[in-house]
């Protein structure tokens, strides 16, 4: 038993200093000891802005590791390589699942928000999607937008900076991928809300699923200080999404899980009830 929780410690340890983000720890448990402790400790803390936070870190230090990551080539360490590999591999689940519906080659609109530098709004718009994608990171969106020039795809792909919740329109799709990680429990349910009323026909989401295994990796956080300058990673449950889905008027009509040693991600394509 020890040597599996030091094993899962540096695992943990890893994941954060490679990946670049913290997951939150669990709770303590419920004393009177500890509730004296955190009302104390209110006056004196500041309320996490998870938002400022993922903005800043992606147009900074984030940018720089991540945009190594979701590129085909370029140096990464091993961590970081077990990463793209699992990421291009929900891209894949996506873009196979697109491909066997034709929208894609018969023009459809699609929202990619949390666009990244494009790894899946470049390959939909070479399909013959049209595609409007978003970023909260200019850098991002500024990388995106050399990436779809340099492809000959700005006629089909527009990439905006813009918070996920400022989002507008209507598209035959939404997708969302790998981004619901930065929004803590007590929001999730309202940005799939939003993301759903944005998409006519379908919403196609990921999010690290919360398992007994990263509940497990939550509490060995609490012994490990994570780096400075990262993001925090919200794991949420199957049954939270897909019941914030129905809540939105969507139901699921596929499901895909990706895992590899450090990557970990649940897809979920839901259609209009």
């Amino acid at each position: 038993d020890d040597l599996a929780s030091l094993v899962m410690a540096a695992l943990l340890l890893a994941l954060e200093m490679a990946a670049g983000f913290v997951i939150p720890a669990a709770p303590p448990p419920l004393t009177r000891a500890n509730v004296q402790t955190a009302c104390h400790g209110l006056s004196m803390s500041v309320q996490v802005d998870d938002k400022a936070e993922v903005k800043e870190y992606f147009n900074n230090e984030g940018f720089s590791r991540w945009n190594r990551i979701y590129s085909e080539e370029g140096e990464v360490n091993s961590v970081q390589l077990d990463i793209r590999t699992g990421h291009a591999q929900t891209v894949d689940k996506v873009l196979r699942w697109i491909d066997e519906d034709g929208t894609a080659a018969a023009g459809a609109s699609f929202c990619d928000a949390g666009c990244g530098v494009g790894s899946l709004a470049l390959p939909l718009a070479s399909r013959g999607a049209m595609v409007t994608a978003s970023d909260i990171s200019d850098a991002m969106v500024t990388e995106a937008t050399s990436r779809a020039k340099a492809a000959g795809l700005s006629d089909k792909a527009t990439f905006s900076t813009s918070d996920l919740e400022a989002l507008q329109g209507k598209y035959d799709t939404v997708t969302c991928i790998d981004v619901m990680i930065h929004y803590p429990s007590d929001k999730m349910s309202g940005m799939v809300k939003h993301l759903a009323g944005l998409a006519e026909n379908r919403l196609i989401i990921s999010f690290a699923p919360n398992t007994w295994y990263y509940r497990a990796l939550k509490s060995i956080g609490e012994l490990f200080p994570g780096p400075s300058k990262t993001t925090r990673a919200y794991l949420h449950t199957e049954e939270d999404v897909v019941t914030a889905l129905a809540d939105a008027g969507f139901k699921t009509a596929r499901m895909e899980m990706t895992g590899t040693s450090f990557y970990f991600s649940r897809l979920i394509e839901a259609v209009r009830q």
